[in-house]
Formats: structure tokens, sequence, C-alpha cells
């Protein structure tokens, strides 16, 4: 790999050196203008061996890492076009392998990233560097710590961080799609010519690194974790035919590296290196274990004795830090792969009564870390200790990265065990609700854990967390958690623990808040097993948690956010409290008093009490809607920074109240109901309207120095539905003035004008509100408020309507993702039709119906080769802006793409026409198709089109359209009947599910490598038809607005088309279509005689 670099470095000269020196300059007129000179030097096609050059030679560091990192900058922006086009690429290429061997570490890492982009490009994805692996291999053999004074300037660990970043982009499949894929040719070629004898190198530096002492061999260390490191990426999916040669004596290495830990003796930043090897050793384990079994079945029983020794060092969790405590939890993460596997039984079996004791237990505990992390970080604490995440107790678990969760998890999966044969904790769970009446085998849970469990007694009133009783205590309460699968199981064994084990901590005086806060974890955890008769004490219990007060300096935030996280997951799971009005009053009150932290918390469960109370709370809401607005205008902030969690919880749990309020609406029929529900409606409207006064109105008046006076962008979907409620409330004039409906809306709409933070499911509320402030406007904007121009508080500050600046925000959502595509669509027509466009407005309303015609046919042109389902919004509203400006229109979409009206007009015949899916569904719709293709026939026949093909695929689709707006007005009463079939259709599916378990096999078979890889490739296939399809179903079949265009009469409209144009039915409809429309409108059979 020797290269001439003195032309390159001929290049190197003072105006490049200058410039780069430049780019470190504090001056940013500076930086620009020293970008600008190497964006022009860069067109030389040198360059790149001339920056390099500069990267990789002397001179000062600042300015070499400048030229590392524009070069690449440079390579990421140029490597799929000129630069891999260029007659230097491929010494380019070679220079920049032989300079990673050569420089210091902060250059090295700049460097390695241009290499990583060359490499995934030449030699994984077009297979076209083939001397890359041979040159490398001798590098490596000759580099100064594999052959001393061979090479000495071949830097060993950088030729291994080469090779590494060789390796790197094997270790994902490379065709996920393919179930079978084979082993890529090029990792054969590393296995073969590098790995293989790399063995050999790893165990001569094993010996020398475990005869010495930690830490004095570091470098040697480095080169055993770059080893490990490649070695992962390799056996990560793949299995190189060579690599199983090598396995065993490799893991007999791993082994000897993970027996030498002792992490009694571990100090403080002691050797971190081989901590990280070790950690890679285990990932390396869990890979074979998982992927690779049949490869790695004679190294099991030596994987399972290394992992068992690591985890019994778990006493000594309290004293080590972030990397200890994540080698514990890969080496328990091991183990309960291994007991999902085939052999795991046996392997692990004898060892479960040790596990426990000695492994498990000790990493539950209560240790004095966790107490200062409860002082110093309680989220952290909540986040390591109450997970949410252990749904699903199985050996097949992602990386838990902590050896509590971990150690949960194991116990859950030896809990579930019953000897030979183990299968998924998934497939347990299903197999243990159908084997009622046989003669099923015992589970561990019941023979050896809970017993084990049992052994510690709750705590003595009055002991604080220095108490082992406390401590241990701790673990109990983290192993119940753990045990939800295995207790779903035992109704009646955890009936018994509720009652004996867990309720009597509520009674302690004074509680333990370490204990209580776990205690209402674990009673969330087994929120879908609790007992009805037990309701009144369980909810006592957990409201006399969520009013804990902090106990001798301790906080007690923990205490109140498990309680509350319980109380959501029993609600949630219809586990409904003895009494809705007590609850509401404990946590209103908490918001009332509690600090900002906790009152976030609340305001949450504030909303899941409301969706699930329904109407045991509705008659509360307006009450509470007053106190909770008055709590979160307390912590609204007087200047424009970003809002509080609290206010942003308070928001949502507002807009939950306000919706169950919406849905509650009794018929018009029941007057006294009626009257006393809009009173209702009218008292929270005008709370709403004051916090919406003070969030936005009050803050714009302090804001008049700063340049934009506009409220921050918070919660603005959530604020959007407050504001739609408030509108939908209003039922005269002096209601608008007194809740200054019109102001809201007006800095409603200027801070949405510009949005561009779409959050995908969240964003619902925006849409909402726009056809509700349409609404609003047609109902009770007399004087064209909403049509005016006025001042915005941004800071471009110029002038703008209400409409104009929501039409802004729908344009820029036509281009957002394929939900927010459908709502925007949807707001085109109402935007378009329903507002009161005035003589002097059209201007502004033509201008609008253009902004929304070209972001609309953007939008299509981008996906249009192929149908999809977006094609069919997309393409309406354009239809709307056509309908209100035809030539403007057109002369729009023409300026666009050349073609672009005829490109249009083609889709819009082939989305109309009855073989397209997703078709025309709603009457609104297909009349919207209709108006449109009639508009579109008369206009190309006036320009001597009337024999084109385009002309003709408009009329077969306009009849077809006409045929089908028929069906759907005379089938539109049905779909109560078809949704009663449908319904016994769901239960005769159910119960012939529930036949399909019963007759199920009790034995349950491993999953083969073969059905895993199938598995895997299909779930890849699923994901990226999602990606394409995902938001279209649930808006398929919108009803959208028309305005006056609904009272055309579309039969009159077909009927004028034909008698206009007698001669174009005749040379254009089949006969089988002109039976249909004769049978479906028999007064057209005058138009086809000529026909027939």
């Amino acid at each position: 790999m020797e290269f001439d670099t003195a032309p390159a470095a001929a290049l190197a000269g003072d105006e490049l050196r200058r410039f780069l020196a430049a780019t470190l300059s504090p001056d940013k007129a500076s930086v620009d203008a020293a970008a600008a000179g190497l964006d022009a030097l860069a067109a030389d096609p040198r360059f790149p061996l001339a920056i390099l050059a500069v990267a990789a030679g002397d001179g000062d560091q600042g300015m070499r890492v400048a030229a590392a990192a524009y070069l690449k900058n440079f390579t990421r922006r140029n490597l799929e076009s000129s630069l891999s086009s260029s007659e230097h690429y491929k010494e380019f290429r070679d220079q920049l392998a032989q300079a990673l061997l050569r420089v210091e570490p902060a250059i090295f890492r700049v460097l390695i990233e241009v290499f990583r982009q060359v490499v995934e490009k030449d030699f994984v994805k077009d297979n076209l560097w083939p001397e890359l692996i041979p040159q490398l291999k001798l590098v490596i053999q000759s580099s100064n710590l594999v052959s001393p004074g061979q090479q000495p300037e071949w830097n060993t660990i950088n030729a291994l961080k080469v090779l590494q970043s060789v390796v790197r982009p094997f270790q994902y499949f490379l065709n996920p799609k393919v179930a079978k894929e084979p082993v890529p040719q090029q990792l054969e070629e590393i296995a073969a010519e590098i790995l293989v004898p790399l063995q050999v190198t790893f165990h001569h530096f094993s010996d020398k690194v475990l005869s010495s002492p930690d830490g004095t061999n570091m470098e040697y260390e480095q080169l055993l974790l770059i080893t490990c490191k490649c070695m992962n990426f390799t056996v990560r999916s793949y299995m190189p035919s060579r690599v199983k040669q090598i396995l065993p004596s490799f893991c007999k290495d791993m082994f000897r590296i993970l027996d030498s830990l002792n992490f009694n003796s571990l100090i403080e930043d002691g050797p971190t290196v081989r901590l990280k090897i070790a950690k890679r050793c285990l990932i390396i384990f869990c890979a074979l274990v998982t992927r690779h079994r049949k490869h790695a079945d004679n190294q099991m029983p030596h994987i399972v004795n290394c992992a068992i020794k690591i985890s019994k060092q778990s006493i000594h969790l309290s004293k080590l830090d972030s990397l200890p405590n994540r080698i514990f939890s890969l080496a328990f993460d091991v183990i309960s792969r291994v007991l999902e596997t085939g052999p795991g039984w046996r392997l692990v079996s004898p060892h479960f009564s040790s596990l426990l004791d000695s492994a498990i237990f000790p990493a539950l505990a209560l240790n004095e870390k966790d107490i200062a992390e409860w002082e110093e970080d309680t989220d952290e604490y909540m986040q390591k200790n109450l997970p949410s995440e252990l749904d699903d107790i199985s050996g097949w678990t992602e990386d838990l990265f902590t050896a509590r969760k971990s150690a949960i998890n194991l116990l859950g999966v030896i809990a579930l065990s019953k000897g030979p044969p183990v299968a998924s904790a998934a497939s347990k769970r299903k197999k243990g609700d159908k084997s009622k009446g046989k003669s099923e085998r015992s589970s561990i849970g019941e023979l050896l854990v809970i017993p084990f469990l049992s052994k510690f007694p709750i705590p003595s009133h009055g002991e604080d967390a220095s108490s082992m009783a406390v401590r241990n205590y701790f673990g109990v309460l983290m192993a119940y958690g753990g045990l939800q699968d295995f207790l779903t199981e035992k109704k009646d064994l955890t009936i018994t623990l509720i009652r004996n084990r867990i309720l009597p901590l509520y009674s302690l005086d004074p509680c333990s808040p370490y204990l209580i806060s776990t205690a209402n974890w674990v009673i969330g955890q087994l929120a879908i097993c609790l007992p009805e008769d037990m309701s009144t004490s369980i909810y006592q219990s957990l409201m006399k948690a969520l009013k804990m007060e902090d106990v001798d300096d301790i906080t007690c935030y923990p205490v109140c956010a498990s309680a509350s996280g319980a109380i959501a997951e029993l609600i949630e799971n219809s586990y409904a409290p003895p009494d809705w009005l007590v609850l509401l009053q404990v946590v209103v009150k908490r918001i009332s008093t509690g600090d900002e932290n906790e009152s976030a918390l609340l305001f949450k469960l504030l909303g899941t009490i409301v969706e699930g109370g329904q109407e045991k709370v509705l008659s509360h809401i307006p009450e509470i809607v007053s106190n909770i607005a008055n709590t979160v205008m307390e912590h609204l902030p007087p200047v424009p920074d970003p809002w509080p969690q609290v206010v942003e919880q308070g928001f949502a749990a507002l807009v939950a109240m306000v919706q169950a309020w919406e849905s509650s609406a009794p018929d018009e029929n029941k007057t006294h109901e009626k009257r006393v529900w809009q009173s209702g409606q009218s008292a929270i409207a005008q709370t709403i309207s004051l916090l919406l006064q003070k969030a936005w109105l009050l803050q714009v008046d302090n804001m008049e120095n700063i340049g934009s006076a506009l409220p921050p962008p918070s919660c603005v979907n959530d604020a959007s539905m407050l504001l739609e409620f408030v509108m939908s409330s209003v039922t005269c004039m002096e209601e608008t003035a007194s809740m200054k409906v019109f102001e809201l809306v007006a800095i409603w709409a200027d801070t949405i004008a510009n949005w561009d933070s779409w959050e995908e499911m969240e964003d619902q509320g925006f849409f909402n509100a726009i056809k509700e402030a349409v609404n609003f406007h047609q109902r009770f904007d007399l004087d064209g408020f909403f049509l005016k121009m006025l001042p915005s508080q941004s800071e471009i500050g110029s002038q703008s309507s209400v409409i104009g600046r929501v039409s802004n925000f729908v344009t820029r959502a036509i281009a957002a993702y394929p939900s927010a595509t459908w709502r925007a669509c949807s707001c085109v027509h109402t935007v378009l039709h329903a507002p009161n466009f005035s003589l002097a407005t059209q201007d502004a309303r033509k201008t609008i119906a253009e902004s929304f015609a070209q972001a609309a046919f953007s939008h299509f042109k981008s996906i249009s080769d192929s149908p999809a389902g977006l094609w069919k919004p997309l393409l309406l509203a354009i239809s709307s802006c056509y309908i209100c400006y035809p030539d403007a229109i057109e002369q729009v979409l023409n300026k666009f793409d050349g073609n672009g009206f005829a490109i249009w007009t083609s889709a819009l015949a082939q989305v109309s026409s009855s073989s397209f899916n997703p078709g025309l569904s709603s009457e609104s719709e297909i009349k919207l198709a209709v108006l449109t293709l009639s508009t579109v026939i008369n206009h190309l026949v006036s320009l001597s089109m009337g024999g084109t093909k385009v002309v003709q695929d408009c009329y077969v689709s306009l009849m077809e359209s006409c045929i089908q707006l028929k069906e759907v007005e005379e089938d539109g009463d049905n779909d109560d009947d078809d949704g009663a079939e449908d319904l016994d259709d769901d239960d005769e599916e159910e119960d012939t599910e529930d036949d399909d378990e019963d007759s199920d096999d009790d034995d349950v078979r491993e999953e083969t490598e073969e059905e895993f890889l199938e598995r895997y490739a299909l779930a890849a296939a699923g994901e990226s038809i999602e990606a394409i399809e995902e938001g279209d179903i649930d808006e398929e079949t919108q009803d959208i607005e028309l305005g006056s265009l609904d009272d055309v009469d579309i039969q009159q409209v077909v009927i004028s088309l034909m008698q206009k144009h007698p001669a174009l039915q005749a040379q254009t409809f089949p006969d089988s279509l002109v039976e249909r429309i004769t049978e479906t409108f028999p007064e057209y059979q005058q138009f086809f005689q000529v026909h027939r």
C-alpha cells in the first residue's frame, strides 16, 4: 500500500491552507468566505488528494482536523457523483486507506468516517475493491504490534479499526426481505483472509493482557476490544463458514477474559477497556445463542457457566458505575436466552436456586446507589426501577441495559419454566389458559420462586431504608412486578399476595417511600388480574400514596408518580374505583397544592379518569375545568418561553374533559337535559376562553418590544382543539365579543401559518379547528373579519387575512406525512367552498386556489409512478381548485409541468373509474368528480380534442361515477344492517379462534432458524409496505365540503353534456357500459339510439 504522495502534497498549496485556517476563525464572515473559497477549489479533480494530503501531513493539528472535516462533508456530497467518477478516485481511495494507518487518533476519528462512506459504496454495495482485503491482511500482519520491526509506521490499532469499519456494514442483513440470505462473498473473504489468522493473534494478546495487572497493557487491551467488535459485527446476522472453524478457540479466549473479572476489587475509574471487552464478549454470546445455536451448541454449557459466574457478583452492584451494571445486565440476558432454547432447561435448571439467592435477588434489593439516585434524579430512578416496558417477559427481549431490569426479566422467565420443552413466554401464557383439567407440570414459579420470596418478612413499623428488612423487601416487590405473566395465570395466588404481602405496607407507620413506590408499581403491573372485591382497599391504598407528603426530607415524588401510574393502569384495564368522585377530589386537590412536577403528572391521570369514568364524572367537569384552568394559568410563564410541562399536560387534560363533555350531548328531544348540558357547555367555553386569552392575547401584549410577538408554539394542537370547542359553543354575537373569539382565532391562525413541526398523530386538532373556524365564519362573521387584511405578529410582520393564514398552513400540510395530506386536502374543499367570499375578495380566493393546486400537484407528481391511496385526495383537491378557476388552475398545472393539465386530467379519470382502488366512495367525492369531469370534457371538446383518448377516458369515468352515485344514494340506508352482520361474523371468528386454541397440542415446539429467518424477512417486507401506506387507511372515505356545488343537479349537468355532444358517447362507450347506464338511468336511453 505504498503510493507517491508528492503530487497531492504539491497541490496543497498556500491558498488551500489559508482557506482551511480561516475556517477556524471566530468571525462568521471570514468562515463564510473561506467556505466559499474551498468550494471553488473543490472543482479541481485533484482536490480530494490535495486536502487529504493536508489532513494526513505535518503541521498545525487544528488545520489538519479542519481539512479532514471538510473532506468528510465533501465526500458525503459528491461520492455518488463527481468523486467516484473521477480519474483520480482510485488513487484517492488508496491514499486514504494508507493515511489511516499512520495518523494520530484526532485525525483518524474524522478520516475513518470518510473511509466508511467509501467502503459502503465500493466494497459492500458495488463490490468493486477486490484488492482491499489482501492489502489489509498484509498491513495487519506487518503492523507494529503484530510484527514489531517490520513496518513500525503501520499502527496495528489503526489497522484493526480500519478492519472494523470494513466489517461494520455486515452486522445487518444486506437484503432483509430474503428469508435465507447467503453470507455475502465479501464477508466470507474477510473471515478467511483476516479473521481466521487473527484468532491466533487474539489468543496471543489475551495471554499478554491476562498475565499482567489490570490496565498495564492498554494497547493490547485496545486490540482485544477492536477484535471483539469485528467478531460481533461478523456474527450478529451472518455466520461465515470459516468463522465456524475458529469459534471454539475464540470462545475459549473470551471465557478466559470474562472469568478474570473480579467486581469486588474493581476500583472507580479502573480497567475500563477490560470491561468494554467483557461487554462485547457477552454481546457475542447473545448473538450466538439467538442466531447461531446449531454452531454454538457445544459452547452453551461454558457460556452458561461463564454468565452465571458473573451474575453471582451482583452483590457488588451498589459500588459500581454504569459499565459494570451493563455487564451484569448482559450476563442475565445471556442466561434468559439460553433458558428459552431447547437445551436451556438442562443447562440452567441446576442453577435455579443459586441464581435466585446469589445473583437475581441481590440485583433487586435496595442499595445505596438507589437511595442517592432517588434524591438526585427521581426521573432516572423511576425509569430504571419502575419500568413500564416489562409487559412481555421473554428470553428474546431486546437489550434491557440495566442489571435490575434484566434480573427481573430472567426471574420471570424462570418462573414460567416447566421443564422441557421450553417455549417463549408468550406461548406459555397461551398454553396456561388452555390446559385446565389436564395434568400440567408445576412451574418453577410455584415450586421455587414464590417460596423463596416468602422467606422475607414485611418490615416492622418504623424501619427506615438502612434496615436490611426494608432493603430485602424492596427486592421482593421488584420480583413480584417481574412475575406479572406468571401471576396472571395464578389468580388465587395473586389475590393472596396482594392481600397479605402488598396492601399491609400502606398501614406501616411511617410508610417507607421506597417500598410504597414499588408497591404502587406492582399493583399497576398486576392490573389485569385484580379481583373486583378488592377494589375499595386497593384504591384507598393508592390514594393514600397519592397524598403522601415528603418524609424526613425524603422526596415522595416517585411515590406520587407510581401511584398515579398504577391508578391509570387500573382504569385503562377497566378496573373501576368504587367512588369516582372521591378519586377526582383527591387528584384535583393534589394538583392545586402539589409542585409543578406532581401537577404535570396528575394532569395526565386526570385525563385518564375522565376518559374512563365518562358519565360517572360528567356532572363534575365544569367545576373541574375551572379549577384546572386556574392552575394552568398560574404556571403560564410571563415571557415567550416554551411552556413548562405542567402547562402542556394541563392543556391535554382540558382537551380530554371537553371531548368527554361534547360526546355526552343529550338528544334534542330531551329538553331539560339539553338545557342543563348547554349551560355547562357555556360555562366551560367561558373558562377555556379566559385561559386562551391569557396564554395568547395577554402574552402578545407583553411582547411588544420583541421581534416576534407570537406566543410560543407549545401544545398548539391541544390549544387548537380547545379553540374549536369555544367556537362550537358560541350561540350568539354577544358571546363572540365576551369570549374574544375573533381575536383568539386571529392569533391562532398567525401561529400556525408557518407551522412545520409535524407530529403525525398529534396534528389532527389543527385540521378540525380549521373546519370549525370556517363554520364559525359562516355563522357569525357578518363583517367579513376572517377575510380582512390584519397585521401579523410574526417577525415578518406582513399583513394577511385569517383565511390566508389558514390556507398557508393547509398548503404546507399537503406536503407533510400521509395522514396530514388527507386532512389538508379535506380542508382545501372547506376553505374554497364554505367561506363567504365577496366580490372584493375573489382575487384572494383565486390566489389561495392556485397555491393549493400547485402544492397538491407537486405532491402528486412525487408519487405518480404507481397508483397509491394518496392519489384520490390530491386529485380531488385540485378538482375543487379547478371548478373555481378553470383557466388559472390549468395555467398553474402547465407551468409546473408542460403537460401538467393533461397529466392531472388522465389521473382524475383513472381515480374516478370503477377499477381504481381506493376509488371514490362518499357522495360528495363522486359529485365533485362528476362536476369536474364534465367541465374538463366541455373544455377539451372546445379545443377540438373530442376524439382523443383522454376525453374518452374522462367520459367513461364520468358515466361510471354517475352510476356509482346513484347506487350510493340508494344504498345509504343499509349500513346499520351490514354492521350488525359484521358483528355476528366477528363473534363467529372469535369462537373459531377459541376452538383452534383448544385443539392445539400442549407441546410447544421451538422455532427453527429457517422459521426465524422467514419471519424476519416477512417483517422487513411488512415494514416497507407500512411505510408507504401509513395514514391512507383511516381516511379513505370522507365527506368533503362542496358549498353551493352541493346544490347542483348532477343529472341535469350530465344530460346537458350529452345533449351538447350527441356524437361523443356513440364513439366512446363500450356496450356493457351503455347497458349499465340505461338500466340505471332509463331517461338516458334516448341518447344511445344512434349508438345502437
